[in-house]
């Protein structure tokens, strides 16, 4: 009975995780546009760390500082693969709804961002995010709800 697939899902540990991000071939234009690379994931504080590349050609306001809504899909970012990982990449967890406070501009170059679930519930996670520039200068910070759905929900 070898050949019979378990019905358990594979458990992943966080370095395989960590592989799989950093060997995509099918990240997302979204995910490209920002610059996103995976650092590190812990699925035992539901956190990940990422790194985004801010390209001025392609992020800045007139004022040449990264415009609030990037920053903004930065930490939407950081929040929502946090939920990935917290779910043992089982489940994605489209956002209902986020509130982002802005403490300084960003410039481009490299942005250090956090995301972590601070409560996995049945039907909604929490989530909190934090991005920082390469001085480790805080630039925002966000909360956010989600809606954890499983991935074959969306397979067609």
């Amino acid at each position: 009975m070898d050949d019979v697939a378990s019905a358990e899902p594979l458990t992943l540990t966080d370095a395989e995780i960590l592989e799989r991000f950093l060997r995509t071939k099918n990240q997302p234009t979204g995910s490209q546009t920002l610059g996103f690379r995976m650092l590190s994931v812990s699925q035992a504080t539901k956190t990940v760390e990422v790194e985004f590349e801010a390209r001025a050609e392609l992020l800045l306001n007139p004022m040449k500082q990264i415009q609030g809504g990037f920053l903004c899909a930065m930490l939407d970012e950081c929040m929502s693969v946090a939920c990935m990982v917290a779910s043992g990449m089982t489940a994605v967890a489209p956002t209902l709804e986020m509130k982002t406070s802005f403490f300084r501009p960003g410039a481009p170059g490299k942005l250090r961002g956090v995301g972590r679930v601070a409560k996995w519930g049945r039907q909604v996670a929490f989530t909190e995010g934090e991005l920082y520039d390469a001085d480790g200068r805080l630039l925002a910070k966000a909360t956010g709800t989600a809606i954890p759905t499983p991935f074959q929900n969306y397979k067609k």
